[in-house]
């Protein structure tokens, strides 16, 4: 079964628009066909953003798709690395991914390092379906 990391604009994507690449990345998780790796500060980033008034998410939402990770997920204790980061907070999704030994899967490819392992949701599926 394929581990992935699952930045949180990919998470934001997949509650917005439910036909989408990130929405069927996240039915993935639901059907137990991929495994979430994340950490507590990654659960931390993804309860403050997607509690955003703008987002309108509703309070039960937010906790159904955080209970995807906690239910179906592994939880590591990612180590801090000191490769360059354009982005200095997207750090701990590259550190999770690659403590768990899983794909990062991000709608923001510039701000990472050019990895095979960091992909998009369409690139992702292209290679899982």
């Amino acid at each position: 079964m394929e581990r992935a990391v699952i930045d949180t604009n990919v998470l934001v994507s997949a509650l917005i628009s439910h036909n989408g690449n990130p929405a069927h990345i996240l039915d993935m998780i639901s059907d137990g066909s991929l495994t979430p790796v994340y950490c507590l500060r990654i659960i931390g980033e993804y309860t403050q953003v997607l509690s955003r008034p703008h987002f309108r998410f509703s309070r039960s939402l937010i906790i159904k798709t955080l209970d995807l990770f906690n239910l179906y997920g592994i939880a590591v204790n990612p180590q801090k690395s000191d490769f360059f980061m354009i982005d200095e907070s997207d750090r701990i999704f590259y550190d999770t991914a690659i403590e768990g030994a899983a794909i990062l899967i991000t709608g923001n490819l510039r701000h990472y390092p050019v990895e095979p392992f960091i992909v998009n949701p369409a690139e992702f599926l292209r290679g899982v379906i």
